[in-house]
């Protein structure tokens, strides 16, 4: 039974990737502008946009690029860059580990202190501490990322100068140099997530607390906080993880406007740069590469959430 939810999870993954790759490649294509006219510029002559139209293939029907271009990803080619005419997967190699660095840290911040201040608010509900973060957090989630960004940088990168406005890595980088480079971007995501974790986490302990066995634990004289750690947490666990995975999946695909607030050298700033160019091939790329870190980490989640939760494994 269980194999046959996680294979029907991982087709559905599948599905949902072809039908967000012809999406793509839909709305690239009907984007205003012509591509051999922006690469050649306004000067160019007839028959150069004509050839470089049949050399780009341009000619071709629709459905035709579109087979083109997935077989080619199927096998590995991403494409050659329109503007730099370098290949995107080598290309995109580092700025992806670039963003996925970045990402797991804010990761690794964000979702401990989620469960944690979840529970918090759980064992002092309805009290300051309760009100207090949840205040924060509704505070949190009323600001934007960008504005968020900024405050960070205002004070900490101009006014106090703890961290660098810029948050330039490369190779070679020492490891210390990286976690003070990405302070600024990470604290920025953190905030963006951490508000609806810990609120989901919140709600589902106190889902859990409403039942028998909770009473039955209070009436054998368990402290609150041991009730929750014991009993509460471990048996809202599956919602947790969702909110967890999905969140995680956010802060991948979500970096595009804190890495051009911070001058990031990852997958959004890359995305961004080439779109202004309208570098249609790497758009394309880094979008179905967005879309399949999305959709991956959303199986996860539901795999995660159909083993942690034998209502789901075993439905009758």
């Amino acid at each position: 039974m269980v194999l046959t939810l996680v294979a029907q999870r991982i087709a559905l993954g599948i599905f949902l990737l072809v039908a967000v790759s012809v999406l793509i490649f839909a709305g690239t294509q009907i984007l205003p502008g012509d591509v051999a006219q922006s690469i050649l510029g306004r000067s160019a002559t007839p028959v150069a946009l004509a050839n470089l139209r049949a050399e780009m293939g341009l000619n071709d029907p629709a459905y035709v690029r579109y087979f083109r271009w997935l077989f080619g990803i199927l096998q590995g080619d991403l494409g050659t860059a329109l503007t730099s005419k370098l290949d995107i997967a080598t290309s995109i190699k580092e700025r992806l580990w670039n963003t996925l660095f970045l990402a797991v840290w804010a990761a690794v911040v964000s979702a401990p202190l989620a469960i944690v201040l979840g529970m918090v608010a759980v064992r002092y509900r309805n009290g300051p501490i309760d009100k207090l973060i949840s205040g924060f957090a509704l505070a949190s989630t009323s600001l934007p990322e960008f504005f968020i960004g900024y405050l960070l940088v205002y004070f900490f990168a101009v006014k106090f100068q703890l961290f660098p406005s810029i948050s330039m890595v490369y190779e070679g980088l020492p490891f210390l140099d990286k976690m003070k480079a990405i302070a600024l971007p990470c604290t920025t995501l953190t905030l963006g997530v951490l508000t609806h974790m810990m609120r989901m986490t919140r709600a589902a302990i106190l889902n859990v607390m409403q039942s028998v066995y909770i009473e039955t634990a209070e009436l054998k004289g368990l402290t609150a906080l041991a009730i929750i750690r014991k009993h509460a947490f471990p048996n809202a666990i599956a919602p947790i993880i969702n909110v967890v995975m999905l969140n995680l999946a956010f802060l991948v695909v979500g970096v595009v406007v804190v890495e051009v607030i911070f001058v990031y050298p990852g997958m959004g700033q890359y995305l961004v740069d080439h779109v202004a160019k309208r570098d249609v091939p790497v758009v394309q790329a880094v979008g179905l590469i967005f879309a399949a870190v999305y959709i991956f980490l959303n199986v996860v989640a539901d795999v995660a959430s159909v083993l942690a939760n034998p209502r789901l494994r075993h439905p009758k």
